[in-house]
């Protein structure tokens, strides 16, 4: 037990330990990036063919543990010692090793911010029972980012898992008051529901997916309802700088969708190791501090 106390107690053994970990499980979230999408088309194939009575074509059936990853150009299978985090790509050179197929910088940068993110969560909150539970919610806000970056979906199976786990987290008081995190996933869903609503009544166009809806409703599970401002504040600000700095500088159409998904992560993450000092400074700041 003393062991334990002091390893998790000195920052030269839990950050180290802490980024190889984040590196671990990084390399792991662009297996979830890249089949969590694959698997829910299988099964919306799946259940069109049911319900329209056809049969359906035989694929692979995609799972997060099957098949095997492969080099998409050339199917060489990876083995284990390509497939350990940045180490294996550096030693490749960024390369497959069978065809010499480019392989995307995405992986490793993946893994690199996952163990970044992974050693500050730890950095700020401890290694502690909210320090913990802060990692999951980091590692999954990485995987919807990267999800809805790609295809413009925040799955059920990732965002109401997060809900009902930060109110089982707050059931007993790690961030907030259980009752806190309630009206917290209640203001969080509500709120952007609210705006999509009237966002289509006035223009008669979506502004939003239900599943921004609902990653909302998970971050104030897990940060109450006094988070959310400050959320919605962060997300919108650098969703409208980054949204138009891609029309400027790339000609980007304004009317192409931007996923609003990856501002709401960045900004529940933000203000769940920083929210208080945000607030602070904004009020500050404005004079009403």
């Amino acid at each position: 037990m003393q062991n334990f106390e002091l390893f998790i107690n000195s920052p030269a053994y839990i950050y180290p330990f802490t980024l190889l970990l984040g590196l671990i499980i990084g390399s792991f979230l662009n297996v979830v990036i890249y089949r969590i999408p694959k698997m829910l088309e299988q099964e919306w194939k799946s259940q069109c063919c049911d319900l329209l009575e056809v049969e359906r074509k035989e694929e692979p059936k995609v799972t997060l543990s099957t098949p095997n990853s492969t080099c998409p150009k050339c199917g060489h299978e990876i083995k284990p010692w390509e497939n350990i985090p940045v180490i294996s790509y550096l030693f490749l050179r960024g390369k497959c090793s069978s065809c010499k197929t480019s392989i995307s910088l995405r992986y490793p940068i993946i893994e690199l911010v996952t163990g970044i993110l992974s050693v500050a969560v730890i950095c700020v909150l401890g290694a502690n029972w909210a320090g913990l539970t802060a990692l999951l919610l980091t590692w999954v806000l990485i995987a919807l980012t990267m999800i809805d970056f790609d295809t413009q979906l925040l799955p059920d199976n990732m965002t109401l898992p997060l809900l009902w786990l930060g109110l089982i987290v707050n059931a007993y008081g790690v961030f907030v008051p259980l009752e806190t995190a309630l009206w917290g996933a209640v203001a969080g869903y509500l709120s952007l529901w609210s705006v999509y609503h009237a966002f289509k009544l006035v223009t008669g166009k979506e502004g939003m997916g239900f599943g921004d809806f609902k990653l909302l409703a998970a971050l104030g599970a897990w940060m109450g309802w006094q988070a959310l401002p400050v959320i919605i504040l962060l997300s919108s600000l650098v969703g409208a700088i980054v949204g138009i700095a891609l029309i400027i500088t790339l000609g980007r159409d304004k009317n192409i969708p931007i996923p609003f998904g990856p501002y709401l992560a960045a900004a529940g993450w933000l203000a769940l190791l920083w929210g208080n000092d945000i607030t602070q400074a904004y009020l500050q700041f404005s004079g009403m501090g």
